[in-house]
């Protein structure tokens, strides 16, 4: 476990590394652009460790990010904490807001867990409209982000703002790497792969699904923590349930499964629209028909990449990279490895598994 954090945090710093040496070449634009792959990548591979790992589909984690987006607001406008403050506080009341929504979703799958978690997203952004003493309305709230003084008067904005929110990716892909490789790793795939039998074996089958839900939630409310800090501005028109669909499109395009995958969607998500619509005004069209435009390259971008890559796009990468790129520094979930006989000591001594019910059950697993 050590020489694995050891190797995510090398991977982390040679990454800021290349993040810092390209938004300093980089105008205002490409550095929000980068703060803005930051938010999306964060949100993303949350929702790739519930869907990839656990086996759980959500369409509300544009939800959570409201939640999020909306906490930071408030402590910067009334505590006027700072941003060190404000990310861990912001993500922590999302958690809880992830735990409450799955411990009632723990018994749902498929299409009925997907219609509960869409419900989400479509319900809680307009309760703003129904506070607006408090959340602001339709205007939402504002909050006033400087730089430090101490790197300048003249230090662009958005390029603090690329490197914090690169920063509060690097890390959270750290701990998601690691979070993926322990024992509860392995048990979420248990369940992923079969509940019936993880149940049987003894694992918490309802507790490892509310423990990814909180993960999750955690992720996009951090991920709506990192958008106010970027775009100063919460209101409940960026939380539409476009943007639910949104990520989990960025997940299947990137990749389920791998942490890598959420860095293809995330630049999918940027990159693309922007430069659709720069063609498209280049080209002469209204700006009607432009603003329509990205969303029907989402579509072709899909089919493109389901087409060729079932996988997605990292899926792909391995695929023509063969053997020179190691499985173990982007793949989340590998079923098909066999768990060493240490790993199955230590999963039977796991929390999340209980004692069989009966001496018949008990003789039953051995």
């Amino acid at each position: 476990m050590t020489m694995t954090l050891l190797r995510h945090l090398a991977v982390a710093i040679v990454a800021g590394a290349l993040v810092w040496a390209a938004s300093v070449q980089l105008n205002a634009f490409r550095d929000y652009q980068i703060a803005e792959i930051a938010v999306y990548v964060v949100a993303i591979a949350g929702l790739s460790v519930l869907i990839g790992l656990s086996g759980q589909i959500s369409l509300g984690n544009g939800a959570f990010m409201a939640i999020g987006a909306y906490a930071t607001a408030l402590l910067v406008i009334h505590l006027n904490w700072p941003v060190w403050a404000v990310f861990p506080a912001s993500a922590a009341i999302t958690a809880v807001a992830g735990g409450v929504v799955g411990i009632a979703a723990a018994r749902l799958s498929g299409p009925y867990l997907a219609g509960a978690t869409l419900l989400l997203a479509v319900a809680l952004p307009s309760l703003a409209l129904q506070w607006p003493g408090v959340f602001g309305g339709d205007q939402g709230l504002s909050i006033v982000v400087t730089a430090p003084a101490r790197l300048g008067a003249t230090f662009p904005l958005t390029r603090w703002q690329a490197w914090v929110c690169s920063l509060a990716a690097l890390i959270t892909l750290v701990l998601l790497a690691n979070l993926v490789r322990s024992r509860v790793g392995r048990n979420w795939r248990a369940i992923r792969d079969d509940p019936v039998a993880a149940a049987l074996t003894g694992l918490n089958v309802g507790r490892l699904r509310v423990l990814a839900f909180v993960v999750s939630a955690t992720c996009a409310g951090l991920a709506g923590a990192m958008l106010t800090f970027t775009t100063t501005l919460v209101s409940p028109g960026s939380f539409t349930l476009s943007l639910s669909i949104a990520l989990l499109t960025g997940a299947v395009l990137g990749g389920l499964g791998t942490l890598a995958g959420a860095i293809w969607g995330a630049l999918v998500i940027v990159l693309v629209p922007t430069y659709v619509t720069d063609v498209a005004t280049s080209h002469g069209l209204s700006s009607g028909v432009a603003a329509n435009i990205p969303i029907a390259a989402y579509g072709v971008v899909l089919i493109v990449v389901m087409l060729l890559f079932p996988n997605g796009i990292q899926g792909g990468v391995r695929r023509l990279a063969g053997p020179l790129l190691p499985a173990n520094l982007t793949r989340l979930a590998s079923p098909d490895r066999q768990q060493p006989a240490s790993e199955q000591a230590e999963g039977l001594a796991s929390p999340d598994r209980r004692r069989p019910v009966s001496e018949h059950q008990e003789e039953g697993t051995k």
